[in-house]
């Protein structure tokens, strides 16, 4: 399997509609990511901060990387200064957590969040209802942060061959972007991005209005779990 071949092949699928593709590196090794960073590819996502943090030095620094699994607030440091896109919002705390942590790293730019909805049908998958999502941009807390910026919304769908199902839960997760956009960003043209679909699933997200897959084993093969 040639990373290569894959990224072109991607890049082909999408080149007629305004999503863009997030090779999903996780236990990945450097070589392989380089070998897609040569084939043009510039966004890459990680699961796990140690990892990220492993990797992020010896590639090249031009990458964008977005954090798109579970993050914990203790380990925002670690990224807060080279972090491009924080997929995986799932709360107030710890959006106040990224902005603190962004403000300290002196960051020329603010950090990119989205707001992880759940959509899912499986209690072992993070993110907030559309209305918690509601309730925290209509915080004070939020209102005074400067150091962060919403750009969209991420949701992982159940892990479904049922194609109705994955279909209904990309429609709710579009239906909530528009709802915040129409209420808080209006006026934002950065708020943009609807982060859905993986390998199995991508091309019904796509025609659901994904502006975002995330691929992982479709771009790099099998995964290697004894990483």
């Amino acid at each position: 399997m040639r990373i290569a071949e894959n990224i072109q092949y991607f890049e082909e699928q999408l080149k007629s509609s305004n999503c863009r593709l997030v090779a999903v590196s996780k236990t990945h090794p450097v070589e392989k990511i380089q070998e897609a960073y040569d084939a043009g590819q510039r966004l890459f996502g990680e699961n796990k901060v140690q990892e990220l943090v492993d990797k992020q030095p010896a590639l090249p620094q031009d990458i964008a990387w977005h954090l798109i699994g579970h993050l914990q607030t203790n380990k925002v440091k670690y990224i807060a200064a080279f972090i491009d896109t924080i997929q995986s919002v799932d709360s107030l705390k710890l959006l106040k957590e990224i902005n603190k942590r962004a403000a300290q790293a002196g960051r020329s730019t603010p950090v990119n969040c989205m707001l992880q909805i759940s959509i899912a049908d499986e209690e072992t998958k993070f993110g907030m209802a559309c209305e918690e999502a509601v309730a925290l941009l209509q915080s004070e807390e939020y209102q005074r942060m400067e150091h962060i910026r919403i750009t969209g919304v991420m949701g992982i769908a159940t892990n479904t061959d049922d194609e109705d199902k994955l279909r209904q839960e990309f429609v709710c997760l579009r239906d909530c972007f528009r709802k915040l956009k129409e209420s808080f960003f209006s006026d934002s043209d950065y708020f943009k991005e609807i982060s859905m679909g993986m390998t199995s699933d991508w091309q019904l997200a796509l025609q659901e209005g994904s502006t975002m897959i995330r691929v992982g084993s479709g771009i790099f093969g099998s995964r290697n779990y004894n990483k």
